[in-house]
């Protein structure tokens, strides 16, 4: 078992790649004069930020990187109760800590401005990069959650092929991006949500309640959901050994 300390410490240098990588492309590359990478290239870049930490520490922490991963790996057996709590608290502070840097680069920029989308932040209504109402986000996001974390469970289950995990993950947090970048930014993710917000302030942060309530939601279904479907419990896999 690798200890509580070590794990934690990887969680949060995970979370801290996750925000700055991807919010990082949204913020200086999607729309980069000419050569922009676009929306195709922002969702891949989330994609690649939790493929490169599921490879990197996938064994050390389990690669979260995400309070509504956490959540849903409990809810599905495959992560203890007493350390919900610790890991979420890294999150947060590996994102904050990262939106922080970004917002530091971002600033050097000659007429960067940090409002309304300058972190990349997630929301809806006046939020929304295509407009869309708090029910569309809603929706959106428990229900690509719920998705998110069925792979997860799946690609990591001890009867799935072994060492293709971190491909799979990666692969379902692009397609995520692709699917809901025009509804809420895409979040699935609390702490990714949280770190910009909280610099940003005002209506991110007044609208940041959905990105952790519908993220939980998907993640504590998906964990049942998939109890049942695959007539869990199973030993629980604290350290993401099946990665």
């Amino acid at each position: 078992m690798v200890p509580l300390s070590k794990r934690l410490f990887a969680e949060c240098f995970g979370t801290f790649w996750l925000v700055f990588g991807g919010c990082g492309s949204a913020v200086l590359a999607a729309a980069f004069p000419d050569v922009g990478i676009g929306l195709l290239g922002v969702a891949l870049a989330f994609g690649l930020t939790v493929l490169t930490m599921a490879f990197s520490i996938g064994h050390i922490s389990g690669c979260h990187l995400n309070p509504a991963v956490t959540i849903g790996l409990w809810a599905g057996g495959r992560f203890p109760a007493r350390d919900i709590a610790p890991y979420v608290v890294v999150q947060l502070v590996g994102a904050v800590i990262a939106a922080a840097l970004l917002l530091f680069i971002a600033s050097g920029q000659p007429g960067y401005e940090l409002a309304p989308n300058g972190l990349a932040v997630n929301g809806y209504g006046l939020h929304s990069p295509g407009g869309y109402t708090l029910e569309s986000g809603l929706a959106i996001e428990m229900v690509l959650t719920f998705g998110f974390l069925s792979v997860i469970l799946g690609a990591t289950d001890s009867r799935a092929p072994a060492g293709f995990a971190p491909i799979a993950i990666g692969l379902a947090l692009t397609l995520i991006h692709l699917i809901s970048i025009p509804v809420t930014n895409t979040s699935v993710n609390p702490a990714r949500s949280t770190g910009p917000a909280l610099l940003v302030g005002g209506l991110a942060l007044h609208q940041l309640w959905l990105f952790w309530v519908a993220p939980i939601i998907g993640a504590l279904a998906a964990g049942g959901v998939y109890r049942w479907l695959a007539n869990e419990p199973l030993p629980p896999h604290v350290t993401g050994e099946h990665l």
